[in-house]
């Protein structure tokens, strides 16, 4: 199966429903494997917010949405365009916004998979890559759980529980596919009890919200509206989840069942798949005796070195398994207790220390962008390091993961975000800028 994007690009404009501003947006056919990529026209200079997990805000300060943001440029609210997105099977798009948050339009997702079906899906050259789960990964938080379970196909099973309300409990069931989610799934609009009005409005949301784009939900049944299906909620929290499953960044072949589950336990949810996704490649590399197919790594030592010009005590990285030019690349870095800097930092507790961290970040980004025909035998030195943030400590015996994704790169400059992994655990993470000159 291919790759697939848009034939011609389209535009659209609505209220945000929780910000009640008008924006609009640019929706444009992308090259195969740039993924679905935000840029905030509104913000000159804006870089590139990938639609990825990676760059989730948290759900539980922003709640109710699901947001983006690539440390100082938020965009909010947008399930119900990434839900369009993903159930009509498109892998590339640049979506050019000129606000903070995606429109609500009619609370669904069909008005965006009308608009991209009017604008026609066309396959790309490069294949489709899924990722197909081979053990069950389960969430629960009290009263509510999700659970993703092997299967060959994209199936989604809720259980929505309003108890003493109007919709009480709902169930459904149904195997996802293009022409099934515009006309079963995509119409279903975001709904909320009348109880939760004033609720919302005291935290500063639903301002763009009213009873045409929301279904609200009193004693005696649906408000000022009607149902465009008898079980229109549970649907519509279908809907929600396919949205937030498309911060994998690849299609998924799973059973999710989800019980009262909201977007922080589907995004977490998410987290662990691109965990296991991870592990299974950095296994594919390491351990062939997993079962799984030994894959041979892009870049080896001697690879490197003849790409940046660190050479011991000084290069900061192993192996590189993933690289995509311009957009991110993945290295390994594996710790051991006979490094130089466990000497000193610290006898006794030895502890990597947090600026070598940086600079093995720093490395795999140099990697990247020498690595371009053009950049051959330029250096890449610092102009800046920004949010950077230390999680845990880095000892003996770690594997550090690497990942860099591109904010942005010009034939002289390039911004990278960057977070250095242990356990799945972000260890550090920090956006650092180049200069590229020379050598």
């Amino acid at each position: 199966m291919k790759q697939k994007t848009i034939e011609r690009q389209f535009s659209i404009e609505g209220i945000g429903l929780h910000t009640g501003e008008n924006v609009s947006l640019l929706v444009r056919p992308a090259p195969p494997g740039t993924g679905i990529t935000f840029i905030r026209k509104d913000i000159d200079g804006s870089p590139a917010i990938r639609a990825d997990i990676d760059c989730l805000l948290d759900v539980e300060k922003f709640p109710r949405r699901s947001s983006i943001s690539n440390g100082n440029i938020h965009i909010h609210t947008i399930e119900h365009l990434m839900s369009a997105i993903y159930g009509l099977g498109i892998d590339n798009l640049i979506v050019e916004i000129t606000g903070n948050e995606c429109p609500g339009l009619d609370g669904s997702a069909l008005i965006f998979a009308q608009k991209f079906m009017e604008s026609g899906i066309v396959e790309q050259d490069e294949p489709k890559n899924f990722f197909r789960i081979k053990e069950p990964v389960y969430i629960s938080d009290n009263s509510s759980h999700i659970v993703a379970l092997p299967s060959e196909t994209l199936r989604i099973s809720y259980t929505l529980d309003y108890p003493n309300s109007f919709i009480n409990s709902q169930y459904a069931s149904f195997e996802i596919n293009p022409d099934f989610y515009v006309k079963e799934i995509s119409p279903a609009r975001t709904f909320c009890l009348e109880e939760e009005v004033e609720k919302l409005k005291m935290l500063g949301l639903g301002k763009g919200s009213d009873f045409n784009n929301t279904v609200v939900i009193g004693e005696k049944g649906v408000i000022n509206n009607r149902f465009r299906f008898p079980n229109e909620p549970v649907r519509h929290k279908i809907c929600d989840l396919i949205g937030d499953l498309a911060l994998l960044g690849m299609p998924l072949k799973a059973h999710i069942i989800g019980i009262r589950s909201g977007h922080t336990l589907n995004t977490k949810l998410v987290k662990n798949l691109k965990s296991a996704f991870h592990r299974e490649k950095i296994s594919a590399v390491y351990t062939p005796a997993s079962g799984i197919e030994k894959r041979k790594p892009v870049l080896e030592t001697e690879d490197i070195e003849k790409i940046i010009p660190h050479r011991y005590p000084f290069l900061l990285v192993d192996r590189i398994i993933e690289l995509e030019e311009d957009k991110r690349v993945i290295g390994i870095k594996n710790i051991s207790v006979n490094e130089w800097f466990f000497q000193g930092h610290f006898p006794g507790r030895p502890v990597m220390p947090g600026v070598l961290i940086v600079e093995a970040i720093a490395q795999v980004a140099g990697v990247l962008m020498l690595s371009k025909k053009e950049n051959q035998g330029k250096l890449a030195f610092f102009m800046s390091i920004e949010q950077a943030k230390f999680r845990r400590a880095v000892r003996p015996g770690d594997q550090l993961v690497l990942k860099v994704e591109v904010s942005r790169l010009k034939s002289r400059v390039g911004q990278v975000h960057g977070k250095a992994f242990v356990n799945d655990k972000v260890a550090c993470e920090a956006v650092l800028m180049f200069a590229l000159v020379e050598g």
